[in-house]
C-alpha cells in the first residue's frame, strides 16, 4: 500500500462524505441544484446514505481492499449517473461539480488496483 493510495483515498472518502453530509442535511446549495436537474424530494436521503456508504466504504477499503473496490465502483457509477443527469438537465454550467467528486474516487480505484 502506497502513501499516494492512503493520500488519495483518505481525501476521496472525505470529500464524498462532505456531499453526503451536504445532501442529508439539505444544504441549499445542493437541494436548489437538485431540484433544477428534477431529482425527486423521495430519492434525496437515498442518495446521501448511498454517498455516506461509499465514503465509509472506501475508508474500510485501506484494511479490507474489496469493500474499498466495491464501494470506489459504487461511487463511479453514482457520480457518472450524476454526470448524466445534470447533462440530461441542460445545466451545462454545473457538470464540473459530479466530475469533482468523480475523479478523486477514479484515482483512489486506479492507485488501489496498482498498490
Amino acid at each position: 500500500m502506497t502513501i499516494a493510495y492512503i493520500i488519495v483515498t483518505v481525501a476521496a472518502a472525505l470529500w464524498v462524505g462532505f456531499s453526503a453530509y451536504s445532501l442529508l442535511t439539505k444544504a441549499a446549495f445542493v437541494t436548489d441544484a437538485l431540484e433544477e436537474y428534477g431529482v425527486p424530494r423521495s430519492c434525496w436521503n437515498w442518495l446521501g446514505w448511498a454517498k455516506a456508504a461509499g465514503s465509509v466504504g472506501l475508508l474500510a477499503g485501506l484494511f479490507v481492499p474489496y469493500i474499498g473496490f466495491a464501494a470506489a465502483i459504487g461511487l463511479i457509477a453514482y457520480f457518472t449517473g450524476a454526470v448524466i443527469t445534470v447533462l440530461r438537465a441542460r445545466s451545462y454550467k454545473t457538470v464540473a461539480f459530479p466530475i469533482l467528486y468523480l475523479v478523486p474516487v477514479a484515482a483512489a480505484l486506479t492507485l488501489g488496483v496498482l498498490a
